[in-house]
């Protein structure tokens, strides 16, 4: 079962609106949401072919994965023109995860190994994908910083093209993130879901 992620991003559209003199102010709002897929099965095999039938595709694909985050930037500022010049006033950007996780309905009567793996895999899903919407939080404040502190420019027209540039910058950064994880992450796999199991194995024995 290999573990993937996909997500989509829209880009941030930020509304302008001027003013004569207002404090500076920034502001980062995230939230996150879940949902889930239903799976079935009494063996790994079953399993297996559940996830890569019903699980979540990727933006653009019709892979089916595991699990998947889906991400969704949104942003606003407001600009001030004062003595010739066009500052940054407020900055809003927003951030909402929706992370789709499997479900497995069947596991009433299924083998007690079977349940020590799905157990396993299923916490490597949720964990990886808690970390693609950690992820997008970090570098929604990243992008928020980023914007606030812009160099003022000599018109508001000008000023909200440097405030565009900087957002698709920063969406372009987390794509690269994003991408990077999900690289490290695919040569760790064995090796993480082995361990995983050991540990679980290790933790029943010794609960009994």
């Amino acid at each position: 079962m290999p573990l993937a992620v996909r997500y989509m991003v829209l880009p941030i559209a930020f509304s302008i609106a001027l003013s004569v003199c207002s404090p500076v102010a920034a502001e980062v709002i995230a939230s996150k949401s879940y949902s889930y897929f239903d799976i079935r099965g009494k063996t790994a095999d079953e399993l297996d072919r559940e996830l890569s039938r019903r699980g979540p595709t990727s933006s653009g694909s019709s892979s089916r994965h595991p699990g998947a985050t889906k991400i969704r930037f949104g942003g606003e500022a407001t600009y001030i023109q004062d003595n010739g010049r066009c500052r940054v006033g407020n900055v809003k950007v927003t951030v909402h995860t929706q992370i789709i996780l499997p479900r497995w309905t069947s596991r009433k009567g299924a083998s007690k190994e079977l349940s020590v793996i799905w157990d396993a895999l299923s916490s490597d899903i949720k964990r990886h994908e808690e970390r693609h919407a950690e992820i997008a939080r970090d570098q929604a404040r990243a992008m928020e910083r980023a914007i606030r502190t812009l160099p003022q420019q000599r018109s508001c027209e000008a000023m909200q093209e440097l405030v565009s540039g900087e957002s698709a910058r920063g969406i372009e950064e987390h794509d690269r993130q994003q991408a990077r994880f999900d690289r490290v992450e695919a040569v760790n796999f064995q090796k993480r879901m082995l361990r995983l199991l050991n540990n679980r194995i290790n933790g029943r024995a010794g609960a009994k």
